[in-house]
């Protein structure tokens, strides 16, 4: 039998994180191993407990979520990190996929269709609240234009790296393939000519995350 899933929620909302947890301990296939008020405190837990999955707010006093996600990306974090958050607007959900999110939830979504999503998530899938997608196509096409422009600018270096993370590739990966350190790969990709031709893979795990 296979063992639970062990989730880290973050949220400065404690009202809010008992009413994951109470969620997550009706379901079968969890075990909600700790709770963080903040982003600080969320990074030391993830690095100490090393969680299968991390709930994440986006709008958090201090350190905010993607900050809050750079930080465990660049720290190593390997777990499914989900943005869980009321925040609609594509900036925020394009920011999160290219810092490293397995996902992005609206937190007003129905109970049922969070627990398929973070099922989803589990299965290496994107999780993307439903009602987004046509808010991400739309920011994709906009891209499109803008990534045409870009690419100009780019070296042979950063076009290689930007291949590889099309397919989906780690930064780990990539430095590998590349015969690179994989800080260079991250310093590569977070140049702003290549964040703006960044694609996004239907089935990747994230967009420059960690390894």
């Amino acid at each position: 039998m296979s063992e639970n899933t062990r989730v880290l929620i973050i949220d400065d909302h404690p009202l809010f994180r008992r009413g994951v947890r109470q969620l997550l301990e009706l379901e079968d296939g969890y075990d909600v191993v700790g709770e963080a008020a903040g982003g600080q405190e969320g990074i030391e837990l993830a690095r100490q407990l090393d969680p299968d999955l991390i709930l994440l707010d986006l709008n958090m006093k201090g350190i905010d979520g993607l900050e809050t996600l750079r930080t465990m990306r660049d720290l190593g974090v390997d777990a499914r990190i989900l943005l869980l958050t009321v925040s609609n607007s594509a900036d925020d959900l394009m920011a999160a996929i290219r810092s490293g999110c397995d996902g992005y939830i609206l937190k007003d979504n129905d109970p049922a269709d969070i627990l398929r999503l973070l099922a989803s998530a589990m299965d290496g899938k994107n999780a993307i609240s439903p009602e987004l997608m046509s808010l991400l196509a739309t920011a994709l096409r906009e891209e499109g234009a803008s990534d045409r422009r870009s690419k100009a600018n780019l070296t042979e270096r950063e076009i290689a790296i930007l291949k590889c993370l099309a397919a989906g590739k780690s930064n780990k990966l990539i430095g590998r393939e590349l015969d690179i350190m994989e800080s260079t790969v991250k310093v590569h990709i977070r140049q702003p000519a290549a964040q703006a031709a960044v694609p996004l893979p239907g089935g990747s795990r994230r967009l420059g995350g960690g390894a």
